[in-house]
């Protein structure tokens, strides 16, 4: 059993608490927008591992108050991964712990390693073209996702004819060669859905994931963070999956 702190409670804090309680464990507190001060109780003699879902602007504060607090912490916020080397330095200052992902779904775990496989595979193939399309309902608040984004560094890595990601620029040009297009759609209620294809002129090839719930993500995110208890350093979540 683990004491759980949740930072954030919105659809995905709810749902991350229902499974962590599904397994067992206990909630020893929770921080949202009407209560922020209370992170400051966070401590490893009430909790043995924080799970965070909130906002860019908010994640740095949130790990710096949990970094001083002693406990290791889960964050699946996303927005944040141009300042990982500073992240990561400031966890290993402290002695700290944080695992991270830009999406705790199994699932798009495996999508991750297929997407990985399927780069350097089409890497000989260069009469496909390359794209990534995700979609995510109207209150999301960054665009593209970072499941997109993760995706897209992954292509980049694995195909040698990809070496930058173009988006919004592309309203007003066409792409280069070298660029890899990430498109997003925001509407509705969707849960998420991410499409890595490959087009020719003869045929394309896809591989997709799309979330019928949050139960997914919350339930990762539990997994990731009964990994990290007692646990120091920096990972992300697909190391472990």
């Amino acid at each position: 059993m683990l004491r759980i702190a949740l930072i954030g409670y919105g659809k995905m804090g709810k749902a991350v608490e229902q499974e962590a309680l599904a397994r067992g464990h206990v909630i020893s507190l929770i921080v949202d927008m009407d209560n922020q001060q209370s992170i400051s109780a966070i401590s490893p003699a009430n909790t043995d591992v924080v799970i965070e879902f909130t906002q860019p602007d908010s994640f740095s504060g949130n790990l710096k108050q949990v970094m001083l607090s002693g406990v290791p912490m889960v964050s699946g916020t996303t927005g944040w991964y141009d300042q990982l080397a500073s992240v990561t330095e400031l966890v290993k200052s402290s002695g700290g712990g944080l695992m991270y992902s830009s999406n705790f779904s199994i699932g798009v775990n495996v999508l991750f390693k297929l997407n990985q496989y399927l780069a350097q595979l089409m890497n000989r193939y260069e009469q496909y073209d390359c794209f990534v399309e995700e979609r995510h309902h109207r209150h999301k608040a960054d665009a593209p996702s970072g499941t997109a984004h993760s995706l897209s560094m992954q292509i980049i890595s694995g195909l040698d004819r990809k070496t930058r990601v173009a988006g919004e620029e592309l309203r007003s040009r066409k792409p280069a060669a070298e660029e890899l297009s990430v498109g997003y759609v925001r509407s509705g209620e969707i849960i998420g859905e991410h499409t890595v294809g490959y087009t020719s002129d003869i045929d394309t090839i896809t591989i997709s994931h799309h979330a019928h719930s949050r139960r997914g993500f919350a339930l990762g995110a539990v997994i990731a963070a009964e990994w990290m208890a007692g646990k120091s350093g920096v990972y992300e979540f697909s190391a472990i999956v």
